[in-house]
């Protein structure tokens, strides 16, 4: 590898560290909750989500949230692209405890993308679901995570827009406000 490209990917995991730091001071999140991640490798490197999915950038982002997460007491949910149904891999340990359902289907570069290969080999026990409901959101190349996020998203807003190439968009989420003009609420 030339040592342009090795200099490109060294900058692009210091930013990768600090949009993490950012997050997870911003999300809030506790124990056991969800962070789904949507992440077209294409977009990053400057190709349109779904053409340049690249292994290469998978192997440098996945593994420092997935220590995060693991370090935090957190589950991690990767969602793969259309061509799959958007189906997540997560950890076994996350579709027990929250009761989700597994589906059948193995992820692939072209269905699935990159970073669902990269998660399915370095999970530790690693299933597939159609869906789920996040606490908070990584989209790194607007792969529409809403879908597996809570119903009332917010955006975490911090210095960095874009991940290489890729619009980046984070998001945490909070309960329903319910009731009328008399209802009190503690946020």
């Amino acid at each position: 590898m030339d040592k342009i490209v090795v200099d490109k990917l060294q900058d692009l995991a210091q930013v990768w560290d600090g949009v993490l730091d950012a997050f997870f001071l911003k999300a809030n999140l506790r124990l056991h909750q969800i962070i789904v991640l949507g992440c077209s490798t294409s977009e990053v490197i400057g190709q349109q989500i779904g053409q340049g999915s690249s292994l290469e950038i998978a192997e440098m982002l996945l593994p420092p949230l997935l220590k995060r997460v693991q370090q935090e007491g957190l589950f991690l949910a990767v969602q793969g692209c259309e061509h799959i149904n958007r189906a997540l891999v997560v950890e076994e340990a996350c579709v027990d405890h929250y009761r989700l359902e597994a589906v059948t289907v193995l992820p692939a570069l072209h269905a699935g993308g990159a970073m669902t290969v990269k998660a399915w080999k370095d999970f530790t026990s690693p299933v597939m679901v159609e869906q789920i409901q996040g606490h908070a959101g990584i989209d790194i190349g607007d792969t529409f995570i809403g879908m597996h996020l809570r119903p009332v998203a917010i955006p975490i807003r911090i210095h960095v827009k874009e991940l290489g190439a890729a619009h980046l968009t984070l998001a945490h989420t909070r309960p329903r406000l319910i009731g009328g003009p008399r209802a009190e609420y503690t946020l």
